[in-house]
């Protein structure tokens, strides 16, 4: 079981290469929500992608070279805070397995063990306490397969979800069954992650909720990306943008 630290003063801030690129308001948002916890977050603009790509390839050497240049940039023993919770799971974990018996092992370690996954943070660091102050409406949630079993963020997202009183959560069918994503996956394989999709956006759509939320980017462009191509008007957007808008943040 993690031991969780007491809340710190400043963390550093992981936005991933997919919200940079495709919502980087989500990105924003998030760093609000930590401000409002009276934190200072650190964005080192020099950061890219966590390696998770390569990694998942079986190209091994090349996401060790991207891992040890991210970890290069966190410098201060400062938490790591990640806006995916896939990339947290790389983060977290695999780059322990990429640096095995290397010369650097204890340094990685001492790094993984400061990442954490942004809900993870705000529920088991921060204690954070969340006040609706939206209308009634209802939202249903989809969590990344790696992320519910590496970093489990369907927990912790819920648990936030939980603390809105005027927010309904509704439950898909075949929750924690993947959206065909996966990376690299949805390249190699596209037929399979079409119909994986397919059966993805249904689900979600047939329980007729108001909201669609995600705390993983990867999943989102995946799953909008098949809506707008059904011409389904559901969209999906980042846990974090949802949270800051039901709580009145600015």
């Amino acid at each position: 079981m993690r031991i969780y630290p007491a809340k710190p003063v400043k963390v550093y801030f992981y936005a991933t290469c997919l919200v940079d690129l495709f919502d980087p308001q989500a990105g924003l948002d998030a760093i609000t929500l930590l401000e409002q916890q009276g934190i200072e977050v650190i964005f080192i603009e020099k950061q890219t992608c966590c390696g998770q790509p390569a990694y998942s390839s079986g190209y091994d050497q090349e996401a060790k070279i991207i891992a040890q240049s991210q970890m290069d940039l966190f410098t201060e023993n400062w938490p790591v805070i990640v806006l995916s919770g896939s990339c947290g799971g790389m983060m977290h974990y695999h780059y322990r397995r990429l640096f095995k018996d290397d010369q650097n092992q204890t340094q990685v370690d001492d790094f993984c063990e400061r990442v954490f996954e942004l809900t993870e943070f705000l529920v088991n660091v921060c204690r954070i306490k969340l006040k609706d102050q939206g209308e009634n409406t209802s939202v249903v949630m989809h969590t990344s397969c790696a992320a519910r079993r590496e970093m489990n963020v369907h927990v912790t997202s819920t648990q936030l979800l939980s603390q809105l009183d005027n927010v309904k959560i509704r439950e898909q069918d075949y929750e924690s069954e993947c959206c065909g994503f996966g990376g690299t996956f949805a390249v190699r394989h596209s037929d399979i992650s079409q119909a994986m999709v397919e059966d993805k956006t249904r689900h979600l759509s047939e329980t007729k909720a108001s909201n669609f939320v995600s705390a993983d980017w990867g999943c989102l462009l995946n799953i909008n990306g098949s809506l707008e191509y059904q011409g389904n008007p559901m969209r999906g957007r980042h846990l974090a943008s949802f949270l800051l808008e039901r709580t009145g943040g600015k």
